[in-house]
């Protein structure tokens, strides 16, 4: 199954919020909206988005805080959609992480455009890369697994856990890195979300999710994906 790209609006301004949620709806994006600073750091961590649309002009704070914040945990694509024109406003978003920075009034195309570039540069080193393990089969670029051929419908965070651990096959990864990446610093230390998650995977993928041949358990430590058979 295809998973549809997730895109977090951060934007005050209904107009501007209306236009794009539509814009995107329309091109096939799953839009979740945010018009406060803080709203946007919540769902940031939370919803875990392929890329997000970022205003400046906030009501709570400013949107280079919000960037700024967002850049200690996360290296998601953030474009900044602002009607700041001056230069120096875009040099500081540029320099403070942002991947793009687009001024208002903007048109539905040149978003698009601008969303596909940043997607395609922030998966430039998984795209063509295939992971393959025994029956396992993870495409990163199509966004689709496989078992033994047949298609396996994983949930958003259900991929993204299994992706952060194929790309990392052989490496053992810490509950709190694993945390931290799928889910950002401010989700709570329990890691019991993330178990039931990893519980969810091994029914999926798993013969016999008691003696898995994909996903392995550190006891006390982590998790740890089978090493990658594809060259």
């Amino acid at each position: 199954m295809c998973i549809k790209r997730n895109v977090l609006l951060i934007e005050d301004d209904k107009i501007i919020l209306s236009f794009v949620s539509t814009a995107l709806n329309g091109n096939d994006y799953r839009v979740v909206t945010a018009s406060t600073g803080q709203e946007g750091l919540s769902l940031a961590a939370s919803l875990c988005p392929d890329v997000i649309l970022l205003d400046l002009g906030l009501p709570d704070m400013d949107g280079c805080q919000v960037l700024q914040q967002i850049r200690t945990w996360s290296s998601v694509p953030i474009i900044i959609i602002s009607a700041r024109t001056k230069e120096e406003d875009k040099v500081l978003a540029l320099d403070l992480g942002a991947d793009d920075y687009i001024t208002k009034p903007f048109g539905t195309g040149e978003l698009m455009a601008r969303i596909r570039t940043c997607l395609r540069h922030h998966h430039k080193s998984v795209q063509d890369r295939i992971y393959r393990a025994l029956d396992l089969e993870i495409n990163f670029e199509r966004r689709t697994t496989t078992l033994a051929g047949e298609k396996i419908h994983l949930t958003q965070v259900e991929y993204q856990l299994l992706t952060l651990l194929a790309e990392n096959s052989g490496r053992v990864l810490t509950y709190k890195a694993i945390m931290s990446a799928i889910w950002g610093p401010y989700m709570d230390s329990n890691n019991q979300i993330l178990r039931v998650n990893m519980a969810n995977i091994r029914r999926k993928i798993e013969q016999n999710p008691a003696l898995p041949q994909y996903v392995f358990t550190e006891i006390g430590i982590g998790y740890r994906m089978r090493e990658n058979e594809n060259p």
